[in-house]
């Protein structure tokens, strides 16, 4: 059923987008209460705003604690339009419906990622908003419902079009709501009870995992899972799915992939992956985004190969049986949860923030700038090096070669020096760089990486591209008949 917005509640933390929403309301003729530094940014803008407590009779009290939390407000929310003992009891109370209720809640997670206080980290446990969160969802019949900044899009396109809304729409919101009322609510309780991981990045610190460790995976074998196999256990996992058709498998050392391949039979990419570096790869963490077969089981087995983790979507009949003679070896399989976009650093007093790389170069970000065109072979180890390569610290570099990552070059503040230390690598394995792909992360600031790879007699050259002197390298491949394309897409890992 249809139902339009005469009033509207909006209590956010974050105002960002929050104008053309308030915008919308005021072109609508929509009536608004707010609260606090939320009533304040609307008159800013020259719109008149309903102090919530001109509703509720009372200023904010407790410290701000205590705002929402009054019959004038949720019995507004909460009333059902179609209940004739409620419509009594609002009269009698002087109760006006409000049909729209905006929230954005405290960021609490970002609190802790922090590494604020236990004060500061308690402060920021949203009480009113999610009370108005949960009543305008579970009135999802009369009540529109925009539980976070996530949604603003949502409702702009809605109000775009006036202030009638549909019970698809409502419902829809609502299911958001709970979403983000139970994510919320299992990280305070993580916060509290906390997935204790077996230390941190080194044994004498502490450590603690805040989320649904239970919802990422399901632990066949092993130990408890440390702060560094989180965060590996994320990368390798992470670049595996970047390729959802064919099997790929990464061996990833201290958050860097140190063996990758991408094949049309798992084993070989399996055998390529340990190929790359079996030094490094000595107590890494193993993904797949294939099943384990029984095959790669019984060569870790055979071999010895020793790994801290192995993490896929499932495995084959008999393979936990074999790699579970490991006592230590974890075996986890994943879930394909639903990952954060964001990520989240403590810094300094503060935090910082970003969306995630999840950026794929297409075909259409390919620039050829030399006189020699890459083959299709070449084009497509481009691609995957591209991919890659941005799960390598910066500067980094590395060679591909048939969907095998032969070597890299990584964690160097010298682009030369990376691109040195991987051919190093690629000849101490036995490897051969002659025709090989060189990817890099970002760009190459002079022509000495192209002149190094030029000698080397690799076969190929992708880079973002963007240098003062970029023609100067162009020049140099040009010289070694070596192809170089530009991507315009730099992927720094600091």
């Amino acid at each position: 059923m249809g139902k339009t917005i005469k009033t509207a509640l909006i209590s956010v933390f974050y105002k960002d987008g929050l104008n053309e929403i308030v915008s919308l309301l005021r072109k609508n003729g929509v009536k608004i209460i707010s609260t606090g530094g939320t009533a304040d940014f609307i008159n800013k803008m020259g719109i008149t705003v309903i102090p919530v407590e001109k509703i509720t009779g009372f200023p904010s009290i407790l410290g701000g604690r205590v705002k929402t939390l009054h019959p004038g407000i949720m019995g507004g929310i909460l009333a059902r339009r179609d209940n004739e003992s409620d419509l009594k009891e609002q009269e009698r109370y002087d109760i006006d419906d409000i049909d729209l209720v905006i929230v954005d809640l405290y960021p609490f997670q970002e609190t802790v990622a922090s590494g604020a206080t236990n004060k500061e980290i308690i402060e920021k446990i949203d009480i009113g908003g999610i009370s108005l969160i949960r009543a305008a969802a579970k009135n999802f019949n009369d009540v529109v419902i925009v539980p976070s900044k996530n949604e603003y899009a949502y409702i702009t396109e809605i109000l775009d079009r006036g202030s009638y809304t549909t019970e698809e729409e409502r419902k829809y919101l609502a299911g958001k709501a709970f979403e983000v009322t139970s994510q919320y609510d299992s990280a305070i309780r993580e916060y509290f009870q906390g997935n204790k991981l077996r230390y941190g990045e080194n044994p004498h610190q502490s450590g603690t995992f805040i989320g649904e460790m239970d919802k990422l995976w399901k632990k066949l074998h092993g130990k408890e899972v440390s702060f560094n196999n989180m965060r590996d256990i994320e990368a390798a996992m992470n670049l595996v799915n970047e390729f959802p058709v064919d099997p790929a498998v990464a061996i990833i050392k201290h958050m860097n992939p140190c063996g990758f391949a991408v094949n049309s039979d798992l084993y070989t990419a399996f055998i390529k992956a340990h190929e790359g570096d079996p030094e490094s790869a000595f107590g890494g963490i193993l993904a797949s985004n294939k099943p384990i077969t029984l095959k790669i089981a019984e060569k870790i087995d055979r071999a010895k190969i020793f790994l801290e983790v192995i993490v896929a979507p499932g495995f084959d009949k008999g393979v936990v049986e074999v790699l579970s003679k490991r006592k230590f070896l974890i075996i986890l399989e994943w879930n394909y949860p639903k990952l954060t976009q964001k990520q989240h650093f403590s810094c300094l007093n503060g935090i910082l923030t970003q969306d995630i790389d999840t950026r794929i170069e297409t075909k259409s970000d390919f620039n050829c700038v030399t006189i020699h065109k890459p083959t299709e072979p070449q084009e497509r180890d481009m691609f995957i090096g591209c991919i890659v390569v941005k799960y390598l610290k910066s500067n980094a570099v590395l060679f591909m070669k048939d969907g095998q990552m032969i070597s890299a070059g990584y964690g160097q503040t010298s682009r030369v020096r990376a691109l040195k230390q991987a051919i190093i690598k690629a000849h101490d394995f036995g490897f051969s760089v002659k025709g090989a792909v060189l990817a890099s992360d970002a760009f190459f600031p002079y022509d000495d990486c192209a002149k190094i790879a030029g000698e080397e007699q690799v076969g190929a050259i992708v880079q973002p591209g963007g240098s003062v002197k970029d023609q100067d390298s162009i020049v140099m491949c040009n010289y070694y008949d070596m192809p170089m394309v530009f991507t315009g897409v730099r992927h720094f890992k600091h």
